[in-house]
């Protein structure tokens, strides 16, 4: 049975709540269900109801496709002026000894060092530092692309081109396009956080607000790039506060179209400043994937990152709304591994990506980071002898 019936075999349950099965009936006409249906969603929806909504949505859009791209993390310091609660992966200026602070130099040998590996994405994120300012990453970012014009550069999130703006003393407009003009090719999601100044306040208070973590996101679009948002989620946050955030990024993107991709963030507990909340089980990670696949109308993708999550739970997610699973990584993190996830070393070959998300049914897609395909794996075998983490294959177009 494919996934459109089994929206009308729950319309045809009698014993349905009469207001999630108007929900239903949204989602099988295509229409967007409002804020109160989206938190009615995690008050009331169990697992099975929402994956059969949030499956139909996702197949509705993608079939069986799952992608995932070559990638690399660089990850220039975790030192940081900000000190957010919920963060196991920062250290203060105070406590330099516990961290590191990268040189462009040390930066670019990371780069330097894929030169013969055909990866398609580096990811730069990282501390805020007053060192690591609109200088010193506008010549970064010119040097990689120089390097290697091919390697779409995915770097730095509002919270640290709020902070450099500020110091360089520009605003958003001029800033952002001195970074696209530098070789900035488009943003990370991370710095969402919560959005609602109620949950805000209490977990990063320092750093920028919401309204100008979306002002940042918002130019960048009118300079006609992408980028990705996030939410963290599973700390002192309530369902309301998770659907507000998500009503904040549904309305830019109804403005400006120019998000891609929407990634939840599980909060995880070790070593930081809010160790004492458990962390939420699996069945509310699969509900959050599923909510958060329906909520959003206007994403074009919704992606779980296996490295933060663990590789069973991402292979469940495909059936909850889930269609990206992130990279191979390559063990260039650290943010997820700090802070507990079950990968403390994430890396995975293309193979074993394409053989997890086949496992599960679904048709594995190597994409670009703005989702051009590069390779489709749908019925490529692997010669059996290779056992080498990329694979040089042919771009299609």
């Amino acid at each position: 049975m494919d996934a459109e019936n089994n929206l009308q075999v729950l319309l045809n349950y009698r014993e349905l709540d009469p207001t999630l099965k108007l929900i239903v009936e949204k989602v099988k006409e295509n229409e967007r269900i409002s804020f109160d249906e989206g938190v009615l969603l995690y008050e009331k929806g169990e697992l099975p109801f929402l994956g059969i909504l949030a499956n139909a949505i996702r197949e509705r859009l993608h079939g069986d496709k799952t992608y995932f791209n070559r990638n690399f993390h660089i990850e220039p310091t975790n030192l940081c002026v900000y000190d957010c609660k919920f963060c196991s992966y920062s250290r203060l200026i105070k406590q330099r000894t516990e961290g590191w602070e990268y040189t462009m130099e040390e930066m670019l040998d990371i780069v330097k060092k894929y030169d013969n590996q055909p990866v398609s994405e580096v990811h730069i994120v990282g501390g805020v530092l007053p060192q690591y300012d609109l200088d010193f990453y506008a010549e970064l970012f010119r040097k990689i692309h120089t390097h290697r014009p091919d390697l779409h550069i995915k770097a730095l999130t509002p919270v640290e081109y709020h902070y450099i703006f500020k110091k360089a003393k520009i605003d958003y407009a001029t800033g952002m396009q001195l970074m696209k003009e530098a070789g900035l090719d488009s943003i990370p999601g991370g710095g969402a956080e919560i959005f609602h100044p109620e949950i805000r306040e209490q977990i990063a208070k320092d750093k920028c607000t919401a309204d100008e973590w979306l002002a940042i996101h918002e130019v960048w679009h009118q300079l006609g790039m992408r980028s990705n948002a996030t939410m963290l989620y599973g700390h002192i946050e309530q369902y309301h506060h998770r659907i507000d955030h998500m009503e904040r990024l549904r309305q830019l993107q109804d403005k400006t179209g120019g998000f891609q991709t929407f990634i939840p963030l599980k909060f995880r507990n070790q070593d930081n400043q809010l160790s004492h909340i458990p962390e939420v089980s699996v069945i509310e990670d699969l509900r959050n994937y599923a909510i958060s696949r329906i909520y959003l109308d206007n994403f074009d993708h919704i992606k779980a990152y296996w490295a933060m999550i663990s590789r069973s739970t991402a292979q469940l997610s495909l059936n909850f709304g889930v269609d990206d699973i992130d990279g191979t990584l390559d063990d260039t993190t650290k943010i997820y591994s700090m802070a507990g996830a079950e990968e403390q070393h994430p890396a995975m070959s293309t193979r074993e990506l394409v053989e997890l998300i086949r496992h599960v049914g679904r048709h594995p897609i190597e994409r670009y980071t703005l989702y051009n395909v590069i390779t489709d794996y749908k019925t490529y075998q692997f010669p059996e002898e290779e056992n080498i983490r990329f694979y040089p294959l042919p771009v299609v177009n």
